[in-house]
């Protein structure tokens, strides 16, 4: 049968129109897959998604604000993941959904808990050239300052983890926080802990050395060391030497972990025998021991090991400027005094780990 023109003409084009709002949404179709695929993301497609949430302050822990220089990735594993860690910061700060492709976020299994000025950037930075070792840049301080923001915002601070891999970071002022241990227990009581500790009297000038470099109308030394120059009596209210007394920090980890969970980094053989104290803290981890003596070299200009030129860089990386600056002159006698006043404390940390560090 015909059709009258005008029914056909009006077929004619409700197919024609059909047609053009078909290749309209193939276009639609095609321009997102090419644009998720030149951003990398068409292996994501397929998996669930979840979204981010970020916060000024997760971003800046994530973009590593911090005033110390670190180490860029030693090997073409530890370079891919940071290339995967940059794309997830990238993502969160647009806001934008994506599958979970490249591991996934956990607590941390590992944390280094203290000192200050013991070493625990070095040791953190020296971890970081391990393939199975993700840690944050930046110090979280979670478990001390930011406790009330609640465990799923701190677990979205950490980088994201392949299975096998392990999680970390560092803060060491947990270690002088008293509620810290009771905290970190909750989290989970399976949770390793690094202490790295160092000569109680050098850690204290090496703590006034920074904190004077940040305020340079600073009293001296033994004006803040003594409660009472004449009688020589220590001001342990003075967080420089507070630090230094272990045996009284330890003491309150041990209410809530087992000496098994704690290993004790020498910030002094961190310097001399990089290599050594890294073996011990790889075996710790349950790490292969892949950061040996080939990676380290001595900077005699700063007076601690650096790691030999990266594959792909074109020098060595050292840490910051922050790191090695020469401390003021100390009056011999007041040395002496700290040194007393520590030894029995020291002597009864050398007991609680069953290490003597040699600082008497």
């Amino acid at each position: 049968m015909g059709c009258s023109a005008w029914t056909c003409g009006f077929n004619f084009g409700h197919l024609k129109a059909q047609s053009k709002l078909s290749v309209f949404f193939a276009m639609i179709i095609i321009f997102m897959y090419l644009f998720y695929c030149l951003n990398g993301y068409c292996d994501t497609l397929p998996r669930p998604v979840y979204d981010h949430q970020s916060n000024h302050l997760q971003n800046r822990l994530q973009e590593g604000h911090e005033t110390e220089s670190v180490f860029d990735a030693y090997n073409a594993s530890s370079l891919v993941r940071g290339r995967l860690s940059d794309l997830d910061n990238n993502i969160q700060a647009n806001n934008i959904s994506i599958a979970d492709n490249y591991g996934s976020k956990k607590f941390p299994q590992a944390i280094i808990i203290g000192v200050k000025k013991g070493g625990t950037r070095a040791l953190l930075e020296f971890l970081r050239i391990h393939p199975d070792v993700r840690a944050v840049g930046a110090e979280p301080h979670f478990f001390d300052r930011f406790y009330d923001k609640g465990l799923e915002w701190y677990r979205n601070l950490m980088p994201r983890t392949l299975e096998g891999q392990i999680t970390m970071e560092k803060t060491p002022s947990y270690f002088i926080t008293k509620e810290a241990p009771r905290r970190v227990f909750s989290m989970d009581r399976q949770t390793k802990l690094i202490v790295v500790v160092r000569d109680p009297v050098t850690r204290a000038v090496s703590d006034y050395t920074q904190t004077l470099t940040k305020s340079p109308g600073l009293p001296s030394f033994q004006n803040l060391a003594f409660r009472n120059s004449t009688t020589g009596l220590i001001d342990t209210s003075w967080s420089a030497v507070r630090i230094g007394i272990y045996a009284k920090h330890l003491e309150n980890w041990l209410r809530y972990f087992p000496p098994s969970r704690f290993l004790f980094v020498s910030g002094e053989r961190l310097v001399t025998d990089p290599a050594g104290e890294m073996g011990r803290v790889q075996d710790f981890l349950g790490l292969k021991r892949v950061v040996t003596d080939k990676h380290f070299y001595f900077n005699q200009t700063k007076g601690f090991p650096c790691l030999k030129k990266p594959e792909g860089s074109s020098r060595p990386r050292c840490l910051g400027k922050s790191k090695g600056r020469p401390h003021p002159q100390i009056p011999a006698e007041v040395l002496l005094r700290l040194r007393e006043f520590y030894r029995p404390f020291n002597l009864k940390f050398y007991q609680m780990t069953g290490q003597d560090f040699g600082w008497d």
